[in-house]
């Protein structure tokens, strides 16, 4: 009876040590946890002077670089798959490439990029913020953060750990405003400890006619297939869209939207990819008339990540695009089909003109 009683008063010390290291850390992660104002000023006006711009014409590329680890090799739990992160020589390719792309294409006016790590466990604790500033010191780069966890839970047997990443937006003309527009939690407590905190970039290029050039930087929410919680969210973007048209601005939102474009389908042979329609789609009447989706329907922007890629096998679709205001005339969308080597997504080319 003594050993049995010894047995049971084992277990129950176990049971408690385990209740006090649960609450302990949940109880860290709600105070560490990051909670942003709805909006943040990175660049207030007036805090320097811009030249007014003396072009009608711009090009941007837009990319979720998916932190540099998610290429061709790998697969990820969220979506299925088994892997959590790529060794550290994986992570180091994909960044090389991501780098090598992004300075190369050195004509490009925006940079639009999404899954931008600062210090995080799953990228080796390399700051990308940095790394791509080096090779875009000739541009005016800006940072808004969307994801801060102390520590990422899942999966048990390996977590993901810390993760302090974001959005940035990079211009060769200096913003006179740069802001971070908080989405809404769609999540409830605690799920939200761990879970992007979502948010949207908007910089300001003042024009020679009075008006100003508005850039948008979007990562809109995954996983989520309730329609209320969705359309809230993007009532945030789409209200400061329509504010800054009815100034009479010029409006260009571009990221990864996590949904198809009303009224996307595949055309042609798609590059060889075999497409899939995302279970969640933009609703048709999102916008009033005359905006106008920038996207490129002959190769896909994003593949499912249950298993390494491999062309024609894994399935694919576009939830990268751009949304431009009735005043800004789409002159060429274009994917850029790298058959997601460095990223699970695909980086998007769109060049645009102002109308008078």
């Amino acid at each position: 009876m003594r050993l049995i009683k010894k047995i049971f008063k084992f277990i129950g010390w176990l049971v408690l040590a385990a209740i006090i290291l649960f609450v302990g850390f949940v109880g860290y992660i709600t105070l560490t946890d990051y909670k942003p104002d709805n909006i943040k000023y990175i660049i207030e006006k007036g805090d320097h002077d811009v030249k007014p711009l003396e072009t009608d014409t711009f090009s941007l590329m837009n990319w979720n670089i998916g932190y540099a680890g998610l290429g061709g090799d790998m697969d990820f739990f969220y979506d299925g798959g088994t892997g959590v992160r790529p060794s550290k020589e994986l992570s180091e390719k994909y960044l090389k490439n991501v780098l090598n792309f992004i300075e190369t294409n050195d004509t490009v006016d925006f940079w639009l990029l999404q899954e931008v790590d600062y210090d995080s466990k799953r990228s080796y604790s390399v700051n990308q913020v940095i790394e791509i500033t080096k090779i875009k010191k000739d541009s005016y780069g800006i940072f808004a953060k969307n994801y801060d966890c102390k520590h990422v839970p899942i999966p048990v047997s390996n977590p993901l750990g810390y993760v302090e990443g974001g959005i940035m937006t990079f211009s060769v003309f200096p913003p006179t405003e740069a802001v971070r527009h908080a989405y809404p939690l769609i999540a409830s407590w605690p799920d939200k400890l761990f879970l992007l905190d979502r948010c949207f970039l908007l910089n300001r290029y003042p024009l020679e006619n009075g008006k100003e050039l508005v850039v948008l930087n979007t990562h809109n929410s995954a996983y989520v297939y309730d329609s209320i919680l969705r359309i809230e969210e993007l009532q945030i973007i789409k209200k400061a869209m329509l504010e800054e048209f009815e100034k009479g601005n010029y409006v260009i939102a571009g990221g990864d939207w996590n949904q198809i474009p009303p009224g996307y389908e595949p055309y042609g042979d798609y590059g060889g990819h075999k497409y899939k329609p995302s279970i969640v789609k933009m609703n048709d009447d999102f916008m009033p008339e005359g905006w106008v989706w920038g996207y490129d329907d002959s190769a896909p922007t994003n593949r499912s990540n249950i298993k390494s890629f491999v062309l024609g096998e894994n399935t694919t679709t576009c939830l990268d695009y751009y949304l431009v205001s009735p005043n800004v005339e789409i002159l060429k969308s274009k994917v850029v089909d790298l058959m997601f080597a460095w990223s699970d997504h695909n980086p998007v080319y769109l060049k645009v003109r102002l109308l008078d």
